[in-house]
């Protein structure tokens, strides 16, 4: 037959599960502090409801143990100065012992009938503790059940116990009543001001209805009716003891559980938050050099269309002079002339339109590409020092110091260190920008270029690869030219003549037009992917930082559902 022991076993069962998944997640991140809080709280699941009691030195907390355990013998021994800093873990056993369990903690166990139900753990003054409180926190405040606040009744409002109590209520949120000892060195009245003193401090510091109690543990051991503890003990029994504990000590290991998950989703939303800001920044750097390489393709489109514009002016000028003076008329007239007077012959005259029309491509092409080219160099170095400014100025809202994924902020912060080292290097190195698919035959050229540095040598090399290349073009145009024009003497071969200076003259414009802009646009392109590289490690990080980020988010919700499940089932059955 299903009893309780049964069904509150089933429980533990399940709660065990999804804090051993919480465990899972802690080392997943790496983070001992945390795994270490996941690992007590699995391992005292089955351990009693615990109390902590704490407060300053001299406050009465070891007295008010003592007379909270109703008993004659001094359980935490009680002396007149601080007693050490040694931690007092009382829990309950068949026959009285003490035992050490490190130079800061000693277990009691006495065999007190409460003592079945919960456990206490009393505390050294926490103005007194320096190098042990760490042990406290991290050993204690996490597995609490249940924090007493003791205070001296005639002064509750020391500073070291509230700034203790703020460390508490923050991380933590653990449930919390506050004890003023020692009421019997009280007049009623003054005694009275400070419950409401204490009860409006925990008000504005968020606790909604603080339980606040005041007490004399030197009263209650004496059997005076008016020790405070009846009230104190009813509260216990009501909120607590009566079979309650077992289910309370679920909740609350399920709400710190969820307390660890929270601060985990915390410090996720902070990492989510700079792995987008990361990928924005590097979509910005990808935006950044698409643009410029646009505004550079249409740069050269403009460099080309002036080209040829002043290719197409000279060449028609030359094309009518053809026109007219290959005429039969006129080249019979000229020949003529020739033998009679000093006049240019046909040769003579062929030699002069040729070298005209040479000086006139040299001259306005010359001017073109000097201007046209400058302006295509200030593009692809404004992509440069573009992605530059971008690289030095990258956002950063995940600092080294956060408390749960410190380490991958350092790592982040190494891989932009060293972006940033890169491309400086990458920015002040000539080679980066040499191309020597850009110089063919000429490629001897590059280690006068590379004297430069870095960016600056861009307009050096666009102007001498780009002037090479169109007078190469329009060199070839004038030679296959002259050959065509060296046999001629009369005007028969006039049309063939037309005929073939079109030819060539169209093929060079054609030329101009595409080798002109493939060449310009494919070294555009490869600085652009050379610029690009330079990401190659932050493109890894951000890809393994999505992966990562949706499995964590995937774990911690998984998590908190069946952490919320397992809280709301245990709550239903206390109500």
């Amino acid at each position: 037959m299903w009893s309780f022991k049964d069904e509150l076993k089933e429980n533990k069962v399940v709660l065990k599960k999804a804090v051993h998944s919480l465990h899972d997640l802690t080392l997943k991140i790496n983070h001992e502090e945390l795994q270490s809080t996941v690992k007590e709280i699995l391992d005292h699941i089955e351990d009693p409801f615990l109390f902590v009691i704490v407060g300053e030195v001299k406050a009465g907390k070891s007295s008010f143990v003592n007379a909270l355990l109703e008993t004659k013998e001094e359980i935490c021994k009680v002396a007149p100065g601080p007693m050490t800093d040694t931690i007092q873990q009382i829990v309950f056993g068949e026959e009285s012992k003490e035992e050490s369990v490190n130079p800061f903690l000693k277990r009691i166990s006495h065999p007190v009938d409460i003592l079945k139900e919960i456990s206490i753990v009393d505390t050294p003054g926490t103005n007194t503790i320096i190098d042990h409180h760490q042990e406290i926190t991290e050993r204690f405040i996490p597995h609490a059940d249940l924090i007493v606040f003791v205070f001296e009744a005639k002064n509750p409002y020391r500073q070291s116990a509230w700034a203790f109590f703020d460390y508490i209520n923050e991380a933590w949120r653990k449930k919390i009543i506050f004890v003023l000892q020692q009421k019997d060195l009280m007049e009623p009245n003054d005694l009275k001001v400070n419950i409401e003193g204490v009860q409006q401090h925990a008000i504005k510091k968020g606790i909604a209805a603080p339980n606040v109690f005041d007490v004399s543990a030197k009263m209650e051991l004496n059997a005076q009716e008016n020790s405070g503890y009846k009230s104190l003990k009813k509260y216990i029994q009501e909120n607590i003891t009566g079979g309650k504990a077992p289910y309370l000590k679920l909740i609350n290991k399920a709400t710190t559980s969820l307390t660890i998950n929270k601060r985990i989703e915390e410090s996720l939303k902070l990492r989510q938050e700079q792995h987008q800001l990361d990928s924005a920044f590097r979509d910005d750097i990808k935006e950044t050099l698409d643009q410029q390489e646009i505004k550079t393709a249409k740069q050269i489109e403009f460099l080309i269309e002036n080209l040829v514009a002043a290719y197409d002016r000279i060449t028609k000028k030359t094309d009518d002079q053809l026109s007219e003076g290959l005429s039969f008329g006129s080249m019979l007239k000229r020949s003529l002339s020739s033998l009679f007077s000093t006049s240019e012959g046909p040769k003579e005259w062929l030699e002069r339109i040729i070298k005209d029309f040479e000086q006139q491509l040299n001259i306005s092409l010359k001017d073109k590409l000097n201007d046209g080219v400058m302006d295509v160099a200030d593009n692809i170095q404004t992509m440069a020092k573009l992605v530059d400014a971008k690289v030095k100025n990258s956002p950063n809202v995940l600092l080294n110091r956060d408390e749960i994924f410190a380490d991958i902020a350092e790592k982040r912060a190494n891989i932009l260190r060293e972006l940033q080292q890169s491309f400086s290097d990458f920015m002040g190195n000539s080679e980066n920008f040499y191309d020597k698919a850009m110089f063919q035959e000429s490629q001897n050229m590059a280690p006068n270029l590379a004297a430069g540095g870095g960016i600056a040598v861009v307009g050096v090399i666009l102007a001498t690869v780009v002037n090479g290349m169109v007078f190469d073009i329009t060199g070839g145009i004038l030679t296959t030219l002259g050959l065509v024009f060296a046999g001629v003497s009369v005007g028969f071969k006039r049309r063939k003549i037309i005929k073939s200076y079109r030819t060539e003259i169209e093929k060079g414009r054609t030329q101009i037009e595409e080798e002109v802009g493939d060449k310009l646009k494919s070294y555009t392109l490869r600085i652009k992917q050379r610029i690009d590289s330079n990401f190659a490690k932050l493109d890894q990080h951000l890809a393994n930082e999505q992966a990562l980020v949706d499995e964590l988010s995937n774990q911690m919700k998984g998590i908190e559902e069946e952490l919320n499940k397992i809280q709301k089932e245990l709550e239903a059955k206390l109500n």
